[in-house]
Protein backbone atom coordinates (compact mmCIF):
# COMPACT_ATOMS: atom_id res chain seq x y z
CA UNK A 1 0.00 0.00 0.00
CA UNK A 2 0.98 3.51 -0.91
CA UNK A 3 0.16 6.70 0.80
CA UNK A 4 0.20 9.57 -0.95
CA UNK A 5 -0.05 13.28 0.54
CA UNK A 6 -2.34 15.89 -1.25
CA UNK A 7 -1.87 19.78 -0.70
CA UNK A 8 -5.57 21.33 -1.42
CA UNK A 9 -6.15 24.81 -0.79
CA UNK A 10 -3.84 24.90 2.12
CA UNK A 11 -5.60 21.77 4.15
CA UNK A 12 -4.35 18.34 3.88
CA UNK A 13 -6.20 15.74 2.10
CA UNK A 14 -4.72 12.23 2.17
CA UNK A 15 -5.79 9.85 -1.06
CA UNK A 16 -4.77 5.92 -0.62
CA UNK A 17 -3.88 4.03 -3.95
CA UNK A 18 -3.93 0.65 -4.04
CA UNK A 19 -1.64 -1.36 -6.62
CA UNK A 20 -4.18 -4.22 -7.85
CA UNK A 21 -5.35 -3.88 -11.57
CA UNK A 22 -8.69 -4.24 -12.66
CA UNK A 23 -9.33 -7.42 -15.12
CA UNK A 24 -11.61 -5.51 -17.54
CA UNK A 25 -9.10 -5.76 -20.26
CA UNK A 26 -7.05 -2.84 -19.10
CA UNK A 27 -9.75 -0.61 -17.46
CA UNK A 28 -9.61 0.88 -14.39
CA UNK A 29 -11.42 2.19 -11.44
CA UNK A 30 -11.15 5.14 -9.27
CA UNK A 31 -13.24 5.66 -6.14
CA UNK A 32 -13.36 7.35 -3.06
CA UNK A 33 -14.57 10.44 -0.74
CA UNK A 34 -15.58 14.27 -1.11
CA UNK A 35 -15.72 16.11 2.18
CA UNK A 36 -15.23 19.40 4.05
CA UNK A 37 -14.24 20.98 6.89
CA UNK A 38 -18.07 19.65 8.45
CA UNK A 39 -17.74 16.28 6.93
CA UNK A 40 -18.67 14.61 3.95
CA UNK A 41 -20.46 15.90 1.28
CA UNK A 42 -23.15 14.32 -0.47
CA UNK A 43 -24.44 15.39 -4.39
CA UNK A 44 -20.61 16.99 -5.10
CA UNK A 45 -19.95 16.55 -8.77
CA UNK A 46 -17.27 14.73 -9.04
CA UNK A 47 -15.44 14.71 -12.66
CA UNK A 48 -12.41 12.84 -15.13
CA UNK A 49 -10.93 16.88 -16.23
CA UNK A 50 -12.13 17.52 -19.43
CA UNK A 51 -14.07 14.86 -19.91
CA UNK A 52 -17.94 13.84 -19.96
CA UNK A 53 -17.03 11.08 -17.10
CA UNK A 54 -18.45 12.04 -14.15
CA UNK A 55 -21.02 10.87 -11.46
CA UNK A 56 -21.99 12.62 -8.24
CA UNK A 57 -21.32 11.53 -4.42
CA UNK A 58 -23.78 9.17 -2.42
CA UNK A 59 -25.28 10.41 0.69
CA UNK A 60 -22.31 9.35 2.29
CA UNK A 61 -20.04 11.80 -0.50
CA UNK A 62 -18.94 8.46 -1.55
CA UNK A 63 -18.21 8.24 -5.86
CA UNK A 64 -16.93 5.82 -8.29
CA UNK A 65 -15.77 6.88 -11.58
CA UNK A 66 -15.42 3.65 -13.93
CA UNK A 67 -14.11 3.02 -17.26
CA UNK A 68 -10.44 4.56 -16.76
CA UNK A 69 -7.67 3.79 -18.60
CA UNK A 70 -5.28 1.66 -16.43
CA UNK A 71 -1.55 3.29 -16.14
CA UNK A 72 -3.09 6.17 -18.05
CA UNK A 73 -2.45 9.52 -15.90
CA UNK A 74 -6.00 11.67 -15.31
CA UNK A 75 -7.23 14.79 -13.25
CA UNK A 76 -10.16 14.22 -10.51
CA UNK A 77 -12.19 17.39 -10.15
CA UNK A 78 -15.00 17.50 -7.69
CA UNK A 79 -17.38 20.81 -7.30
CA UNK A 80 -20.80 21.80 -5.76
CA UNK A 81 -22.71 24.87 -5.27
CA UNK A 82 -21.39 27.85 -3.10
CA UNK A 83 -18.07 25.76 -3.43
CA UNK A 84 -14.55 26.47 -4.98
CA UNK A 85 -13.78 23.34 -6.99
CA UNK A 86 -10.88 20.94 -6.52
CA UNK A 87 -8.70 18.68 -7.77
CA UNK A 88 -6.27 15.97 -7.83
CA UNK A 89 -3.46 16.06 -10.43
CA UNK A 90 -1.60 12.89 -11.81
CA UNK A 91 -3.78 10.14 -11.14
CA UNK A 92 -3.01 6.97 -12.60
CA UNK A 93 -6.02 4.78 -12.35
CA UNK A 94 -5.62 1.39 -10.88
CA UNK A 95 -8.75 0.52 -8.38
CA UNK A 96 -7.33 3.57 -6.65
CA UNK A 97 -8.80 5.63 -3.60
CA UNK A 98 -9.06 9.18 -4.23
CA UNK A 99 -10.17 12.04 -1.57
CA UNK A 100 -10.77 15.22 -2.27
CA UNK A 101 -11.71 18.32 -0.05
CA UNK A 102 -14.29 20.86 -0.71
CA UNK A 103 -14.15 24.52 0.80
CA UNK A 104 -16.89 27.38 0.77
CA UNK A 105 -16.03 30.56 -1.50
CA UNK A 106 -17.13 33.96 0.32
CA UNK A 107 -20.45 35.11 1.01
CA UNK A 108 -19.08 38.41 1.56
CA UNK A 109 -18.00 41.26 -0.80
CA UNK A 110 -14.78 43.39 -0.76
CA UNK A 111 -15.17 46.77 -1.52
CA UNK A 112 -11.77 47.46 -1.41
CA UNK A 113 -10.59 44.76 -4.08
CA UNK A 114 -9.43 46.40 -7.43
CA UNK A 115 -10.81 45.09 -10.35
CA UNK A 116 -8.85 43.50 -12.76
CA UNK A 117 -8.41 44.85 -16.46
CA UNK A 118 -9.19 42.79 -19.40
CA UNK A 119 -5.52 43.93 -21.12
CA UNK A 120 -2.43 44.95 -19.91
CA UNK A 121 0.23 43.44 -18.17
CA UNK A 122 -1.80 42.22 -15.33
CA UNK A 123 -4.83 41.69 -17.81
CA UNK A 124 -7.04 38.96 -18.58
CA UNK A 125 -5.34 38.22 -22.06
CA UNK A 126 -2.39 37.47 -20.36
CA UNK A 127 -3.66 34.06 -19.52
CA UNK A 128 -6.94 33.34 -21.52
CA UNK A 129 -5.94 35.72 -24.63
CA UNK A 130 -7.94 34.40 -27.51
CA UNK A 131 -11.05 34.23 -25.14
CA UNK A 132 -10.39 38.09 -24.29
CA UNK A 133 -9.41 38.82 -28.05
CA UNK A 134 -12.93 37.57 -29.17
CA UNK A 135 -14.48 39.51 -26.42
CA UNK A 136 -13.06 42.90 -27.28
CA UNK A 137 -14.57 45.11 -29.39
CA UNK A 138 -18.53 44.03 -28.80
CA UNK A 139 -21.06 45.94 -26.87
CA UNK A 140 -20.11 45.11 -23.54
CA UNK A 141 -16.12 45.85 -24.10
CA UNK A 142 -17.56 49.34 -25.43
CA UNK A 143 -20.16 50.33 -22.71
CA UNK A 144 -18.80 52.70 -21.08
CA UNK A 145 -17.31 54.37 -24.20
CA UNK A 146 -19.66 54.43 -26.57
CA UNK A 147 -19.78 57.55 -28.20
CA UNK A 148 -23.98 57.21 -28.54
CA UNK A 149 -24.55 56.65 -24.76
CA UNK A 150 -22.29 59.20 -23.97
CA UNK A 151 -23.44 61.56 -26.12
CA UNK A 152 -27.13 60.80 -24.61
CA UNK A 153 -25.56 60.75 -20.96
CA UNK A 154 -24.18 64.37 -22.20
CA UNK A 155 -26.29 65.77 -23.85
CA UNK A 156 -23.67 66.67 -26.73
CA UNK A 157 -23.35 65.40 -30.14
CA UNK A 158 -20.26 63.90 -31.73
CA UNK A 159 -18.23 67.27 -31.44
CA UNK A 160 -18.86 68.08 -28.19
CA UNK A 161 -21.09 70.81 -28.84
CA UNK A 162 -23.49 70.89 -25.76
CA UNK A 163 -27.38 71.42 -26.08
CA UNK A 164 -28.98 74.34 -23.16
CA UNK A 165 -29.91 73.20 -20.04
CA UNK A 166 -32.98 71.81 -19.97
CA UNK A 167 -35.61 75.01 -19.03
CA UNK A 168 -38.67 74.78 -16.51
CA UNK A 169 -41.98 76.04 -14.78
CA UNK A 170 -44.11 75.75 -12.05
CA UNK A 171 -47.78 74.93 -12.21
CA UNK A 172 -49.50 75.24 -9.07
CA UNK A 173 -51.17 71.90 -9.73
CA UNK A 174 -48.28 69.42 -11.23
CA UNK A 175 -45.32 71.50 -9.65
CA UNK A 176 -41.84 71.58 -11.75
CA UNK A 177 -42.63 70.76 -15.07
CA UNK A 178 -39.80 70.97 -17.92
CA UNK A 179 -40.71 73.07 -20.85
CA UNK A 180 -39.62 71.77 -24.98
CA UNK A 181 -36.16 72.94 -26.25
CA UNK A 182 -35.90 77.03 -27.03
CA UNK A 183 -36.10 76.71 -31.07
CA UNK A 184 -34.10 80.17 -31.45
CA UNK A 185 -31.05 78.32 -29.66
CA UNK A 186 -28.89 75.94 -31.20
CA UNK A 187 -29.77 71.99 -30.00
CA UNK A 188 -27.66 69.04 -30.14
CA UNK A 189 -30.19 66.67 -29.13
CA UNK A 190 -31.28 65.50 -25.81
CA UNK A 191 -29.30 64.45 -22.20
CA UNK A 192 -29.78 63.53 -19.40
CA UNK A 193 -27.06 66.01 -17.64
CA UNK A 194 -29.30 68.69 -19.88
CA UNK A 195 -32.59 67.36 -17.58
CA UNK A 196 -30.79 66.81 -14.46
CA UNK A 197 -27.04 68.77 -14.45
CA UNK A 198 -26.76 67.70 -10.27
CA UNK A 199 -27.43 64.06 -10.35
CA UNK A 200 -25.25 60.99 -11.65
CA UNK A 201 -28.50 59.00 -11.97
CA UNK A 202 -28.19 55.32 -12.36
CA UNK A 203 -26.79 54.64 -15.81
CA UNK A 204 -23.55 53.34 -14.87
CA UNK A 205 -25.91 50.68 -12.85
CA UNK A 206 -25.55 48.92 -16.22
CA UNK A 207 -23.47 51.11 -18.10
CA UNK A 208 -19.75 51.09 -15.87
CA UNK A 209 -20.95 48.43 -13.35
CA UNK A 210 -17.58 47.80 -11.69
CA UNK A 211 -17.24 51.17 -10.48
CA UNK A 212 -21.19 51.95 -9.76
CA UNK A 213 -21.31 48.95 -7.68
CA UNK A 214 -20.39 50.99 -4.37
CA UNK A 215 -22.03 54.25 -5.12
CA UNK A 216 -24.93 53.26 -7.89
CA UNK A 217 -26.51 56.68 -8.09
CA UNK A 218 -22.97 58.80 -7.94
CA UNK A 219 -20.77 57.24 -11.02
CA UNK A 220 -20.54 59.71 -13.70
CA UNK A 221 -19.58 57.58 -16.83
CA UNK A 222 -17.03 60.14 -18.01
CA UNK A 223 -15.23 59.82 -15.35
CA UNK A 224 -14.75 55.93 -15.49
CA UNK A 225 -11.12 55.06 -15.09
CA UNK A 226 -9.03 51.60 -15.02
CA UNK A 227 -10.88 48.13 -15.91
CA UNK A 228 -13.85 50.19 -15.68
CA UNK A 229 -13.05 51.65 -19.33
CA UNK A 230 -13.93 48.55 -20.59
CA UNK A 231 -17.65 48.97 -19.74
CA UNK A 232 -18.99 45.34 -18.45
CA UNK A 233 -15.47 43.77 -18.17
CA UNK A 234 -14.61 40.48 -17.68
CA UNK A 235 -13.93 40.75 -14.16
CA UNK A 236 -17.25 42.24 -13.10
CA UNK A 237 -19.51 39.31 -14.96
CA UNK A 238 -17.26 36.62 -13.53
CA UNK A 239 -17.72 38.07 -10.25
CA UNK A 240 -21.79 38.30 -10.35
CA UNK A 241 -22.60 35.01 -7.60
CA UNK A 242 -26.55 35.81 -7.82
CA UNK A 243 -28.92 38.23 -9.26
CA UNK A 244 -32.57 39.06 -7.22
CA UNK A 245 -35.26 37.94 -9.25
CA UNK A 246 -39.34 39.00 -7.85
CA UNK A 247 -40.46 35.57 -7.56
CA UNK A 248 -43.84 37.05 -8.26
CA UNK A 249 -42.90 38.33 -11.29
CA UNK A 250 -40.15 36.39 -12.33
CA UNK A 251 -38.13 39.92 -13.47
CA UNK A 252 -36.14 42.18 -11.61
CA UNK A 253 -37.88 44.34 -9.20
CA UNK A 254 -38.63 47.86 -10.87
CA UNK A 255 -36.13 50.54 -9.96
CA UNK A 256 -33.29 48.29 -9.58
CA UNK A 257 -30.70 48.15 -12.70
CA UNK A 258 -27.92 46.63 -13.21
CA UNK A 259 -25.58 46.13 -9.82
CA UNK A 260 -28.81 47.18 -7.71
CA UNK A 261 -30.09 43.83 -8.99
CA UNK A 262 -26.86 42.00 -8.83
CA UNK A 263 -25.30 40.08 -6.06
CA UNK A 264 -21.49 40.64 -6.52
CA UNK A 265 -18.27 38.83 -4.81
CA UNK A 266 -15.31 40.34 -4.74
CA UNK A 267 -12.80 38.60 -2.96
CA UNK A 268 -9.92 38.97 -0.45
CA UNK A 269 -6.74 38.45 -2.27
CA UNK A 270 -5.36 39.61 1.00
CA UNK A 271 -6.57 36.39 2.89
CA UNK A 272 -5.06 33.08 1.67
CA UNK A 273 -7.99 30.89 2.21
CA UNK A 274 -9.92 33.13 -0.58
CA UNK A 275 -7.54 34.44 -2.90
CA UNK A 276 -9.78 35.30 -5.83
CA UNK A 277 -13.06 34.32 -6.94
CA UNK A 278 -14.19 33.67 -10.84
CA UNK A 279 -17.32 31.94 -11.84
CA UNK A 280 -17.40 29.97 -15.13
CA UNK A 281 -18.72 27.59 -17.13
CA UNK A 282 -16.64 24.86 -15.63
CA UNK A 283 -16.81 23.15 -12.98
CA UNK A 284 -13.08 21.21 -13.20
CA UNK A 285 -11.72 24.73 -13.79
CA UNK A 286 -7.91 25.14 -13.99
CA UNK A 287 -7.21 27.47 -11.25
CA UNK A 288 -9.36 25.63 -8.70
CA UNK A 289 -8.54 27.52 -5.53
CA UNK A 290 -9.80 30.58 -7.21
CA UNK A 291 -12.28 29.36 -10.10
CA UNK A 292 -15.55 27.44 -9.40
CA UNK A 293 -18.65 26.53 -11.33
CA UNK A 294 -21.67 28.71 -11.22
CA UNK A 295 -24.97 27.05 -13.25
CA UNK A 296 -26.45 30.56 -12.67
CA UNK A 297 -23.81 32.05 -15.41
CA UNK A 298 -25.17 29.68 -18.19
CA UNK A 299 -28.93 30.88 -17.96
CA UNK A 300 -30.74 33.91 -19.15
CA UNK A 301 -31.41 35.67 -15.57
CA UNK A 302 -27.73 35.90 -15.46
CA UNK A 303 -28.51 38.73 -17.55
CA UNK A 304 -31.79 40.06 -16.33
CA UNK A 305 -30.28 42.92 -14.22
CA UNK A 306 -29.38 45.33 -17.50
CA UNK A 307 -31.78 43.88 -19.92
CA UNK A 308 -35.01 45.01 -18.01
CA UNK A 309 -35.79 48.58 -16.55
CA UNK A 310 -38.40 50.40 -16.11
CA UNK A 311 -38.22 54.36 -15.23
CA UNK A 312 -41.29 56.06 -13.84
CA UNK A 313 -43.54 53.51 -14.27
CA UNK A 314 -42.74 52.91 -18.02
CA UNK A 315 -41.10 49.67 -18.80
CA UNK A 316 -38.11 50.77 -21.24
CA UNK A 317 -36.26 47.66 -21.47
CA UNK A 318 -37.35 44.27 -20.91
CA UNK A 319 -35.54 41.49 -23.42
CA UNK A 320 -35.34 39.08 -20.47
CA UNK A 321 -39.21 39.76 -19.81
CA UNK A 322 -39.76 38.95 -23.38
CA UNK A 323 -37.77 36.22 -23.72
CA UNK A 324 -39.61 35.27 -20.29
CA UNK A 325 -42.90 35.07 -21.77
CA UNK A 326 -41.48 33.48 -25.18
CA UNK A 327 -41.59 29.62 -26.46
CA UNK A 328 -37.74 30.19 -25.67
CA UNK A 329 -38.05 29.90 -22.04
CA UNK A 330 -38.86 26.40 -22.05
CA UNK A 331 -36.03 24.26 -19.68
CA UNK A 332 -36.31 21.40 -22.51
CA UNK A 333 -36.75 23.18 -26.30
CA UNK A 334 -36.17 26.72 -26.02
CA UNK A 335 -32.83 28.68 -25.58
CA UNK A 336 -31.16 30.66 -23.50
CA UNK A 337 -29.77 34.57 -24.39
CA UNK A 338 -26.08 32.42 -23.88
CA UNK A 339 -27.08 30.25 -26.52
CA UNK A 340 -27.89 32.86 -28.87
CA UNK A 341 -25.46 35.77 -28.10
CA UNK A 342 -22.57 33.32 -26.77
CA UNK A 343 -22.91 30.37 -28.76
CA UNK A 344 -20.20 27.78 -28.99
CA UNK A 345 -17.44 27.32 -30.32
CA UNK A 346 -14.96 29.91 -30.11
CA UNK A 347 -13.09 31.13 -33.39
CA UNK A 348 -10.47 32.62 -32.85
CA UNK A 349 -7.53 33.10 -35.80
CA UNK A 350 -9.72 30.79 -38.03
CA UNK A 351 -9.45 28.13 -35.34
CA UNK A 352 -11.94 26.20 -33.27
CA UNK A 353 -10.70 27.16 -29.96
CA UNK A 354 -9.27 24.32 -27.90
CA UNK A 355 -7.82 25.75 -24.32
CA UNK A 356 -8.85 28.73 -22.70
CA UNK A 357 -5.45 29.20 -21.17
CA UNK A 358 -2.32 27.35 -23.26
CA UNK A 359 0.63 27.31 -21.22
CA UNK A 360 -0.86 29.05 -18.18
CA UNK A 361 -2.71 25.82 -16.67
CA UNK A 362 -5.46 25.54 -19.33
CA UNK A 363 -6.44 21.85 -20.94
CA UNK A 364 -7.97 20.47 -24.21
CA UNK A 365 -11.35 20.49 -24.18
CA UNK A 366 -14.29 20.00 -26.39
CA UNK A 367 -14.75 23.11 -28.54
CA UNK A 368 -18.27 22.96 -28.28
CA UNK A 369 -17.86 23.91 -24.12
CA UNK A 370 -16.24 27.07 -24.39
CA UNK A 371 -18.60 29.80 -25.26
CA UNK A 372 -17.98 32.53 -27.73
CA UNK A 373 -17.77 36.16 -25.87
CA UNK A 374 -19.16 37.87 -28.58
CA UNK A 375 -22.06 38.92 -27.07
CA UNK A 376 -23.60 38.77 -31.06
CA UNK A 377 -26.58 41.54 -30.77
CA UNK A 378 -27.21 44.43 -33.30
CA UNK A 379 -23.92 45.37 -34.87
CA UNK A 380 -23.27 42.11 -36.39
CA UNK A 381 -25.05 42.39 -39.88
CA UNK A 382 -25.28 38.12 -40.76
CA UNK A 383 -26.56 37.79 -36.79
CA UNK A 384 -29.12 40.17 -37.59
CA UNK A 385 -30.20 39.26 -41.14
CA UNK A 386 -31.00 35.50 -39.24
CA UNK A 387 -33.44 36.87 -37.01
CA UNK A 388 -36.39 37.60 -39.37
CA UNK A 389 -37.73 36.15 -42.44
CA UNK A 390 -39.91 38.14 -45.23
CA UNK A 391 -42.19 36.72 -47.37
CA UNK A 392 -43.72 39.06 -49.96
CA UNK A 393 -46.48 37.83 -52.48
CA UNK A 394 -48.18 40.27 -55.54
CA UNK A 395 -50.91 39.89 -57.26
CA UNK A 396 -53.81 41.53 -59.63
CA UNK A 397 -56.61 42.57 -58.51
CA UNK A 398 -58.99 43.64 -60.29
CA UNK A 399 -56.44 45.64 -62.22
CA UNK A 400 -54.85 46.87 -59.33
CA UNK A 401 -51.29 45.50 -57.88
CA UNK A 402 -51.88 43.60 -54.56
CA UNK A 403 -48.46 43.15 -52.15
CA UNK A 404 -48.90 41.29 -49.12
CA UNK A 405 -45.48 41.33 -47.11
CA UNK A 406 -45.47 39.28 -43.79
CA UNK A 407 -42.20 39.45 -41.16
CA UNK A 408 -41.92 36.33 -39.14
CA UNK A 409 -39.77 36.37 -36.02
CA UNK A 410 -38.49 32.91 -36.12
CA UNK A 411 -35.06 33.20 -34.89
CA UNK A 412 -35.10 35.74 -32.29
CA UNK A 413 -36.06 35.03 -28.52
CA UNK A 414 -37.53 38.06 -27.67
CA UNK A 415 -39.81 41.00 -29.64
CA UNK A 416 -37.54 42.56 -32.50
CA UNK A 417 -36.52 45.12 -32.06
CA UNK A 418 -35.40 45.14 -28.81
CA UNK A 419 -33.40 46.44 -26.23
CA UNK A 420 -32.98 50.44 -26.57
CA UNK A 421 -36.74 52.25 -27.76
CA UNK A 422 -34.74 53.86 -30.05
CA UNK A 423 -34.42 50.78 -32.56
CA UNK A 424 -36.70 50.19 -34.92
CA UNK A 425 -37.71 48.32 -38.34
CA UNK A 426 -39.06 49.62 -41.01
CA UNK A 427 -40.62 48.45 -44.06
CA UNK A 428 -40.19 50.00 -46.93
CA UNK A 429 -42.84 49.54 -50.31
CA UNK A 430 -42.03 50.46 -53.69
CA UNK A 431 -43.96 50.09 -56.77
CA UNK A 432 -42.86 51.58 -60.51
CA UNK A 433 -43.45 50.78 -63.92
CA UNK A 434 -40.64 50.21 -66.45
CA UNK A 435 -40.10 53.45 -67.11
CA UNK A 436 -39.46 53.97 -63.12
CA UNK A 437 -42.24 55.89 -62.49
CA UNK A 438 -43.83 55.52 -59.06
CA UNK A 439 -47.38 53.86 -59.45
CA UNK A 440 -49.65 55.09 -56.89
CA UNK A 441 -50.75 53.61 -53.22
CA UNK A 442 -54.68 53.23 -53.23
CA UNK A 443 -54.42 51.59 -49.96
CA UNK A 444 -51.65 50.70 -47.12
CA UNK A 445 -50.14 52.40 -44.34
CA UNK A 446 -47.94 54.91 -44.95
CA UNK A 447 -44.10 55.54 -42.96
CA UNK A 448 -44.38 58.07 -40.05
CA UNK A 449 -42.83 61.39 -40.56
CA UNK A 450 -40.41 60.74 -37.70
CA UNK A 451 -38.42 58.75 -40.17
CA UNK A 452 -37.35 61.30 -41.80
CA UNK A 453 -38.90 63.78 -44.13
CA UNK A 454 -36.37 64.34 -47.35
CA UNK A 455 -34.25 62.19 -49.88
CA UNK A 456 -35.61 58.52 -49.69
CA UNK A 457 -32.48 57.44 -51.62
CA UNK A 458 -30.93 59.18 -48.28
CA UNK A 459 -32.91 57.10 -45.83
CA UNK A 460 -35.33 59.42 -45.16
CA UNK A 461 -38.55 57.38 -45.40
CA UNK A 462 -41.16 59.24 -44.20
CA UNK A 463 -44.49 59.13 -46.36
CA UNK A 464 -43.21 55.86 -48.34
CA UNK A 465 -45.85 53.17 -48.52
CA UNK A 466 -44.58 50.75 -46.16
CA UNK A 467 -44.81 50.30 -41.92
CA UNK A 468 -42.67 50.89 -38.96
CA UNK A 469 -42.37 48.61 -36.45
CA UNK A 470 -41.39 49.95 -33.16
CA UNK A 471 -41.88 50.89 -28.95
CA UNK A 472 -43.14 54.66 -29.15
CA UNK A 473 -42.87 56.37 -26.19
CA UNK A 474 -44.03 60.25 -25.22
CA UNK A 475 -42.95 62.31 -22.92
CA UNK A 476 -45.23 63.07 -20.82
CA UNK A 477 -44.58 67.09 -20.51
CA UNK A 478 -43.26 68.49 -23.72
CA UNK A 479 -45.03 65.77 -26.16
CA UNK A 480 -42.36 65.30 -27.59
CA UNK A 481 -42.59 62.08 -30.14
CA UNK A 482 -40.90 59.55 -29.97
CA UNK A 483 -38.75 60.23 -27.23
CA UNK A 484 -34.86 59.44 -26.54
CA UNK A 485 -35.23 60.97 -23.17
CA UNK A 486 -37.01 57.99 -21.81
CA UNK A 487 -35.13 59.04 -18.02
CA UNK A 488 -38.02 61.19 -18.01
CA UNK A 489 -41.58 60.81 -17.50
CA UNK A 490 -43.04 58.73 -20.71
CA UNK A 491 -45.86 57.22 -21.32
CA UNK A 492 -46.47 54.29 -24.11
CA UNK A 493 -48.29 55.63 -27.36
CA UNK A 494 -47.98 51.98 -29.21
CA UNK A 495 -45.87 49.10 -29.48
CA UNK A 496 -46.45 46.88 -32.76
CA UNK A 497 -43.02 45.22 -32.34
CA UNK A 498 -42.87 41.60 -33.44
CA UNK A 499 -42.82 38.87 -30.44
CA UNK A 500 -41.05 35.52 -31.00
CA UNK A 501 -42.18 33.26 -33.01
CA UNK A 502 -44.79 35.42 -34.19
CA UNK A 503 -45.70 37.46 -37.72
CA UNK A 504 -46.71 40.67 -38.77
CA UNK A 505 -48.74 40.97 -42.25
CA UNK A 506 -49.25 44.12 -44.17
CA UNK A 507 -51.17 44.89 -47.26
CA UNK A 508 -50.71 47.75 -49.97
CA UNK A 509 -52.69 47.84 -53.33
CA UNK A 510 -50.96 50.39 -56.26
CA UNK A 511 -52.70 51.53 -58.82
CA UNK A 512 -51.74 49.73 -62.74
CA UNK A 513 -48.90 50.50 -64.68
CA UNK A 514 -49.17 52.38 -67.62
CA UNK A 515 -46.28 51.07 -69.39
CA UNK A 516 -45.25 47.51 -68.95
CA UNK A 517 -44.92 45.70 -65.59
CA UNK A 518 -44.91 46.55 -61.89
CA UNK A 519 -42.05 46.18 -60.13
CA UNK A 520 -42.03 45.86 -56.74
CA UNK A 521 -39.38 46.16 -54.40
CA UNK A 522 -39.67 45.63 -50.78
CA UNK A 523 -36.61 46.11 -48.09
CA UNK A 524 -36.74 45.74 -44.48
CA UNK A 525 -34.67 48.29 -42.67
CA UNK A 526 -33.05 48.10 -39.31
CA UNK A 527 -32.23 51.47 -37.57
CA UNK A 528 -30.53 51.96 -34.27
CA UNK A 529 -31.84 55.53 -33.81
CA UNK A 530 -34.58 57.69 -35.27
CA UNK A 531 -33.24 59.82 -37.97
CA UNK A 532 -33.80 63.28 -36.79
CA UNK A 533 -31.78 62.03 -33.55
CA UNK A 534 -28.69 60.67 -35.71
CA UNK A 535 -28.55 64.12 -37.23
CA UNK A 536 -29.13 66.10 -34.34
CA UNK A 537 -26.21 63.82 -32.62
CA UNK A 538 -23.94 63.45 -36.08
CA UNK A 539 -23.67 59.61 -35.12
CA UNK A 540 -22.17 57.73 -37.91
CA UNK A 541 -24.49 55.25 -38.19
CA UNK A 542 -25.71 53.18 -41.26
CA UNK A 543 -28.74 51.39 -41.60
CA UNK A 544 -29.15 47.41 -41.88
CA UNK A 545 -30.77 45.98 -44.57
CA UNK A 546 -32.66 42.48 -42.78
CA UNK A 547 -34.44 41.19 -45.89
CA UNK A 548 -34.81 42.58 -49.66
CA UNK A 549 -36.78 40.89 -52.11
CA UNK A 550 -37.95 42.41 -56.15
CA UNK A 551 -40.90 40.95 -57.63
CA UNK A 552 -42.34 41.90 -61.41
CA UNK A 553 -46.20 41.31 -61.99
CA UNK A 554 -47.08 41.06 -65.23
Amino acid sequence: MVKKTIFLFGLLSFGVFWGCNDSDEGKATVYGQVTDDQGVVSGATVRVQGTENTTLTDGHGNYTLSGLIAGSPITISAWKDLYYSAKVEDVVPSALEVDLMLRLYQTDDNPTYVWSPPMGENGCIQCKSAVTETWLGNAHSNAAANPRFLTMYNGTDSQGNQSPLTRYVFRRDYGTIPLVPDPNLPYYGPGYKLDFPESSGNCAACHVPGAALDDPYGIDPNEAAGADTFGVHCDYCHKVADVYINEATGLPYENMPGVLSSDVRRPFTDDPERPNLAFGTFDDPNVPEEDTYLPLIEESAFCAPCHFGVFWDVKIYNSFGEWLESPYADPDTGKTCQQCHMPSPTVHNDQEVTNVAPGRGGIERDPSTIHAHLQLGVNDEEFMQDAVSMDVSTVSLDGDVAVEVTITNDNTGHHIPTGSPLRHLILVVTAVDDDGDTLELISGSTIPTWCGEGDRDEGYYAGAPGTVYAKVLQELWTQVTPTAAYWNHTRLISDNRIAAMESATSEYTFSPPTVGTANISVKLVFRKAFIGLIDQKGWDMQDLIMAEQTLVLQ
